[in-house]
């Protein structure tokens, strides 16, 4: 007889969410589980078309609030959870954790899990900071675990009274998914070619930008330090989709040295642009890990990172890349000329920061750490 494997259920609000978080974790998991991802998707084979065995259910998760469609969703999910008797449900984001673990608990599953990856209402005040926060306090009080994806942020949510210490995990160092070692790595014929592609000196230096364009991403702080660093032969790079149109306002910021500043845009290879370049900038006011950090990290690139919960855990200030205090254009401008001036700091860097993500952010081991927790709580 065919063995019958327990079922579990992830839930997400986006396909490039799944591919960049889970899909190694997915492929572990399914040669134990059936799995099952709820996700904001119009093709429901993608999971398929690159080897990963897990059966993909579109349903149209809103972003941002929308009271009647999110309803809409929730009685989908409520239905699908009943239909199913999963053994598990578990969320990755605000909204997607709302909806299902709302849908979750009415049919009383038994594992109810939520990873927490950052908070929006971080830097936000008043009652948009309350409300927010409310939102993850409900979140929390539905689940029966909570997985943190950075220490720092687990002291905060605890701080803060979101979660509890009894109900809440952090893997290893923290990370949600680790990094692929194999995909991110020293590569020096990538970088010649991306310096072409680019027409960018070789010895020129390469500050990279890869995330969302969005200004609490500091992306505008970065520009402005960028733009004072006169007589310096550094080039800024920005990879990564604009969702607040901010190319417009960095173009005006770095008038004078427009022709060392460029866009990518939305790529799906992120290694060969890390690999081309010298230092990565993280100015980001919230941070729930950093995942890019660890990604520049095992490519031997060091990271200028704000000091702020989530970061302070993906790099060790001095030692795998630079802190600077949040907002502070004038320190990441001082962070950005010491790492031009002082080449052997900058290449320990990167090399001591290669040697921590090996150690602590291999994504092999942080996939056993998720299919032990699933082994010991999915009965």
């Amino acid at each position: 007889m065919p063995i019958i494997k327990q079922k579990i259920c992830f839930v997400l609000t986006a396909e490039f969410a799944v591919k960049a978080f889970l899909l190694n974790h997915l492929r572990v998991l399914s040669q134990f589980y059936d799995i099952t991802v709820i996700v904001n998707t119009d093709n429901p084979n993608f999971l398929a078309e690159i080897g990963v065995n897990a059966k993909v259910i579109p349903l149209k998760i809103a972003r941002d609030i929308s009271l009647f469609l999110d309803l809409i969703c929730l009685l989908k999910l409520v239905k699908i959870f009943y239909q199913q008797s999963f053994s598990a449900v578990h969320s990755i984001t605000p909204k997607a954790g709302l909806l299902a673990m709302l849908a979750a608990w009415i049919n009383r599953l038994p594992l109810r899990v939520h990873t927490f990856t950052g908070q929006v209402w971080a830097t936000k005040s008043g009652y948009k900071r309350f409300f927010l926060k409310q939102v993850d306090c409900l979140i929390a009080s539905l689940t029966t675990h909570n997985m943190v994806d950075s220490p720092s942020q687990c002291k905060f949510l605890v701080g803060e009274k979101v979660i509890t210490p009894e109900k809440s995990i952090v893997f290893g160092q923290g990370s949600i998914s680790g990094v692929d070692l194999l995909r991110f790595k020293p590569n020096q014929q990538t970088k010649k070619n991306i310096r072409q592609q680019l027409n960018i000196d070789t010895d020129a230096i390469i500050f990279l930008f890869v995330g969302r364009l969005t200004k609490d991403k500091g992306v505008l702080d970065l520009a402005w330090a960028f733009s004072m660093l006169t007589g310096a032969n550094s080039h800024l790079l920005f990879v990564g989709p604009d969702e607040q149109n901010v190319q417009k306002e960095i173009m005006q910021i770095t008038t004078a040295c427009s022709a060392y500043v460029h866009f990518v845009g939305h790529t799906n290879q992120p290694e060969s642009y890390i690999a081309a370049a010298d230092v990565l900038c993280l100015p980001s006011y919230r941070e729930g890990f950093g995942s890019v950090v660890i990604e520049a990290a095992a490519a031997g690139i060091p990271t200028i990172a704000s000091r702020i919960y989530g970061l302070t855990d993906a790099l060790v200030d001095s030692e795998t890349g630079l802190l600077h205090e949040p907002g502070n254009i004038e320190d990441i401008k001082n962070k950005m000329r010491l790492l031009i001036e002082s080449k052997p700091f900058r290449l320990n860097l990167g090399v001591e920061a290669r040697i921590r993500t090996i150690k602590y952010f291999d994504c092999q081991s942080i996939t056993q750490d998720w299919l032990k927790f699933y082994q010991e709580n999915v009965h």
